[in-house]
């Protein structure tokens, strides 16, 4: 999942990107809400993480903004305005979640996977094709039964490969689904990450390589 932070406490914005990086998604970070307005535009995210109270266009323009566009991201407003009153209200802008400060970081981490399931076609907590496993919550891989440990980057191609059901990604859809803002465009870490993926997830192979397209996993009776 790609997730924008919309957050301008300068402690809190980079720790939770930090945090959110090391859990496996990828994430940007803005600190108001006028440049959140303009990176949504740019870049599609699967979820915003959003303060309420931003410099700029508030954080309630910002989410009645959005909500309105059937295109953008799902909005977990993160906000210390936690009263009953306030999460109505929230809701009320279009908000998809709302969990107000302080909170548990891993709570915020189930609360966004969770949200990456509401997209126009729902995607079940686990993903599978053949005799491949993923368990979006757990982060956990099975081949026939059997546990593969992955890196945090691998599991986010692999999660990327196999929400495309069967559908050629590209590397430049890679590059934006997996990776951050920072990537570099010309880095060959798309092709280091996938062939080592590969290996681990073992033979026969399950991600096969579309000349000059990218990359996908074919249902198994795709596969010679």
């Amino acid at each position: 999942m790609r997730i924008l932070v919309v957050e301008d406490d300068p402690v809190l914005g980079p720790a939770l990107q930090r945090g959110l990086a090391l859990e496996g998604f990828s994430t940007d970070l803005v600190v108001d809400g006028t440049d959140a307005l303009h990176t949504v535009e740019v870049t599609e995210y699967d979820a915003l993480v959003l303060d309420r109270d931003l410099p700029g266009t508030h954080g309630d323009e910002v989410c009645r903004i959005l909500a309105n566009d059937p295109g953008s991201p799902r909005i977990l407003m993160l906000t210390a305005a936690g009263t009953l009153t306030q999460r109505i209200s929230g809701f009320e802008l279009g908000a998809d979640d709302y969990l107000p400060k302080p909170f548990e970081f891993s709570e915020l981490v189930v609360r966004l996977r969770a949200l990456g399931r509401r997209s126009a076609v729902a995607v079940p907590p686990v993903l599978s094709r053949g005799p491949l496993e993923l368990d979006v919550f757990r982060r956990t891989v099975r081949r026939d039964g059997a546990t593969i440990r992955l890196t945090k980057k691998e599991l986010a191609v692999l999660e990327v490969l196999l929400r495309a059901d069967g559908g050629v990604v590209s590397a430049e859809d890679l590059l934006e689904k997996a990776w951050d803002e920072n990537a570099n465009p010309f880095t060959n870490s798309i092709r280091v990450t996938v062939s080592s993926l590969r290996k681990k997830l073992g033979e026969p192979w399950i991600i096969e390589t579309v000349a000059g397209s990218g990359y996908r996993v074919p249902a198994p009776e795709e596969t010679p």
